[in-house]
């Protein structure tokens, strides 16, 4: 375990955070809250059938001492998640459709989020990203000033680490949403001790080039000090330019930031994407995330293709997201 999440560890450690592990049926997701629940991190609840989920266990041979079961089918509270569902839902739905939606175990995790039987919902081993990122868009919904959620990587190197963001969600963001996105990652990057130094990533540094895209990114950092004047952010710039103090000295030299950059926002989707995995693959950078950001209260999506460590790890990310709020 990196000292990245020993750092989790110790802010979460017996505060009582709730997360919800809506793939109860899935081994890794067994194997995974079986092990908080043993070392005391966060308390687990599972959804599935109980006699299902201790079979498999058993399996497994591991225990489900201290991890909680709900099953949509036999929960007492149903009739109540169900009206708070209709509620939400503003009438989009009726009680009979709300209840065929709750026995979906994303939406009725979420639910429990929601209403506060959890603090927060890692889903995705089993499922798509929108299977898990919908019913939070639906019900949980972005916090109050944020349009959209966005989902950032922290980018792990021995001591070294950096927030890369949007590297999940947004295809095209405008300034309004780079904005947004650039406030939201200083929180994700105070979570990891990190002192956010915000680099507003572009192919110019400070007019070197000029097009609506250079523009965009422009407008985006005005918009991020109008929102949050105490915010050390600057742009635009060059990867080199936000990371190598030499080259900040000639490319920028007034800028606030001078190759200290440690959070950096990317124009768009593809070069979010596309940058992340350089520095995994070619830097040997430890990519963890997409951690989703901008939500009333925190979901995170796992790969499909995760391990039990990918689980335990996003775990600890949600319940400290939580304990932030």
């Amino acid at each position: 375990m990196s000292q990245l999440f020993n750092i989790l560890e110790e802010k979460i450690k017996g505060e009582n955070i709730r997360i919800v592990f809506p793939e109860g049926n899935d081994n890794r997701i067994l194997e995974a809250v079986s092990r908080l629940a043993q070392e005391e991190i966060i308390k687990p609840i599972i959804i599935g059938n109980p006699g299902e989920l201790q079979a498999k266990a058993e399996a497994l041979e591991v225990s489900l001492s201290g991890v909680e079961i709900y099953d949509p089918e036999q929960y007492d509270e149903m009739s109540t998640l169900v009206d708070a569902f209709v509620e939400r839902r503003k009438g989009k739905v009726t009680k009979e459709q709300a209840y065929k939606k709750l026995l979906d175990e994303n939406y009725f995790g979420t639910m429990l989020v929601y209403t506060e039987k959890a603090h927060g919902l890692v889903s995705g081993a089993a499922h798509s990203t929108a299977d898990t990122v919908r019913p939070a868009l639906q019900i949980i919904k972005t916090k109050e000033g944020v349009k959209k959620t966005s989902g950032v990587f922290i980018m792990v190197r021995d001591t070294e680490k950096y927030v890369f963001a949007d590297c999940a969600i947004n295809i095209a963001p405008d300034s309004q949403d780079l904005a947004e996105i650039a406030i939201e990652s200083t929180h994700t990057a105070q979570m990891f001790n990190i002192e956010p130094k915000v680099a507003m990533l572009s192919f110019s540094t400070k007019g070197s080039a000029k097009s609506p895209e250079t523009e965009k990114v422009i407008e985006a950092v005005r918009l991020a000090k109008e929102r949050n004047p105490e915010l050390m952010v600057e742009g635009e710039l060059q990867f080199d330019a936000a990371f190598v103090p030499s080259v900040a000295q000639k490319k920028a030299p007034d800028a606030l930031i001078q190759g200290d950059a440690n959070v950096f926002i990317f124009p768009s989707l593809e070069a979010g994407n596309i940058g992340y995995k350089i520095a995994q693959r070619l830097g040997n950078f430890e990519a963890v995330g997409p951690i989703l950001q901008g939500l009333n209260k925190p979901v995170n999506d796992l790969s499909r293709g995760c391990n039990q460590e990918d689980v335990y790890k996003l775990a600890l990310i949600t319940a400290a997201q939580a304990l932030q709020k």
